[in-house]
């Protein structure tokens, strides 16, 4: 038996596996929300620190910042804040000497935000360009304020990380709620498991004890199989019990004959006793191989496994092998109705044994009014019917259960029984049918099994 992955593993791994590309997926975008939040808070300090140095400025002449300002500057966003200021002509103002460059050259008017480098190290800086007078110097003053890039990668990983730890957590906890909610939810396959470990050869009832939904189906086919298998068993052994009925009598029959044979005191009396000895033999024959073809019609592999098969050869060799017995008994034996080919799925030796045992029924219990059996042949797309119908006696309605019983005989006669069972076996291993009708004289049994067409 080839081993998988229990199905316990499985549940969890399909349920956690969307979690974490999921969980992957609300990662990367809570990572850049983080950046965009950062990046919005970050330079919305920066400019509001570039506003304040241009205020005090413009004030103060360049000479001082007020309070606030330096607050500012000390501790904007989680860190210092560095600038510059140069005036009109170039000059510088106050600040800082050399301020970060951006990396084009942007309008000289509003506020420009871009990342550089400064002293060897990544910062964020805005530039921003105001027009004053300060001195008696009037234009366009250019205010310079940055900051680390460091700061804001840190504020990025601690909003990141809050969001990384809520989900590693959950993700963990789900997985364990999994992990041991399946094992309590599979409970009931378990008990299942017992409920099937106590059934054997000898206990094949259906499984009654209550299941989920999920597995009503599997439990409802194991039923139904269990119902068959059981079904299938208790033909058997009552297809053995009449089998050795059936024998028990030819047997003791051949053993007395061969006991008399032995016993014999002239020849004349040794040759008769041999040729009933025979006779009881070739008869106890017959039974067993008409028991055989009953229980092999009864095992027969489905229908689509059979080979394609020419059913008006099956016919015309069947037929030309039992003119003989027909002469004999005065009786005109004819094939009538389709010719050439006619393929179905068949095997050949059950569908001619099938055809021949209802030949040889009408010629055993048509009675003395017997003298024409005619086997016909129609075939469709839909349809094969094989009648063998015959003038003889015949048999009326209430009799065609017993006819069709297995061992049952309307009258008393030698044959075993089993030849409108085998034809009825055959036919439906062939997924077909058998019919009986009024010959109107006599008895018609047709065979319809499945067109070519199906």
């Amino acid at each position: 038996m080839t081993r998988t992955l229990s199905l316990r593993l499985r549940l969890t791994l399909i349920i956690l596996v969307p979690l974490l590309l999921i969980s992957a997926a609300v990662a990367v975008w809570a990572t850049r929300d983080a950046q965009a939040r950062a990046a919005d808070r970050f330079d919305r300090s920066l400019l509001v620190t570039a506003l304040g140095i241009s205020r005090d400025t413009a004030i103060s002449g360049g000479d001082a910042l007020s309070q606030e300002t330096r607050d500012l500057l000390r501790n904007t966003s989680g860190g210092p804040v560095f600038y510059h200021v140069y005036a009109p002509d170039g000059v510088f103002v106050t600040g800082y000497a050399t301020p970060p460059v951006p990396p084009r050259i942007e309008p000289a008017e509003g506020a420009v935000f871009f990342d550089s480098v400064h002293l060897g190290r990544p910062v964020r800086a805005v530039r921003l360009t105001d027009s004053m007078l300060i001195d008696g110097l009037s234009g366009d003053f250019t205010f310079t304020v940055w900051q680390d890039l460091a700061l804001r990668d840190g504020f990025v990983r601690s909003l990141s990380q809050r969001t990384y730890v809520v989900m590693t957590t959950l993700i963990a906890a789900v997985g364990l709620i999994v992990w041991f909610g399946v094992r309590f939810g599979l409970r009931p396959l378990l008990d299942l498991e017992q409920a099937i470990e106590q059934r054997s050869s000898t206990d094949l009832t259906p499984i009654s004890r209550p299941i989920p939904d999920e597995v009503q189906g599997i439990v409802g086919r194991l039923n139904a199989l269990l119902s068959e298998l059981a079904a299938t068993m208790q033909a058997k052994d009552r297809f053995i019990s009449d089998a050795a009925h059936q024998l028990r009598n030819p047997i003791a029959g051949v053993l007395a004959l061969s006991e008399a044979v032995m016993a014999s005191k002239t020849e004349d009396d040794f040759r008769t006793r041999s040729a009933d000895l025979t006779e009881a033999a070739a008869h106890a024959a017959r039974l067993t191989e008409d028991l055989l073809a009953f229980e092999r019609a009864r095992s027969a592999p489905s229908t689509e496994s059979l080979p394609e098969d020419d059913v008006h050869d099956i016919l015309v060799d069947v037929v030309t092998r039992l003119q003989r017995d027909a002469s004999a008994a005065n009786v005109i034996l004819t094939l009538t109705g389709e010719t050439g080919p006619i393929f179905t799925r068949a095997d050949r030796t059950l569908l001619g044994q099938a055809i021949e045992n209802l030949i040889r029924n009408a010629l055993a219990h048509g009675g003395n009014g017997l003298k024409k059996v005619t086997v016909t042949l129609e075939a469709s797309d839909e349809e094969l019917v094989i009648c063998i119908a015959d003038d003889g006696k015949g048999l009326s309605p209430d009799e065609y259960a017993t006819a069709l019983s297995r061992f049952g005989q309307v009258t008393a006669s030698e044959g075993s029984g089993l030849g409108l069972p085998i034809a009825e076996a055959v036919a439906e291993a062939h997924g077909g049918e058998l019919r009986l009708s009024d010959g109107n004289p006599g008895l018609r049994v047709c065979m319809v099994l499945p067109g070519s067409g199906k």
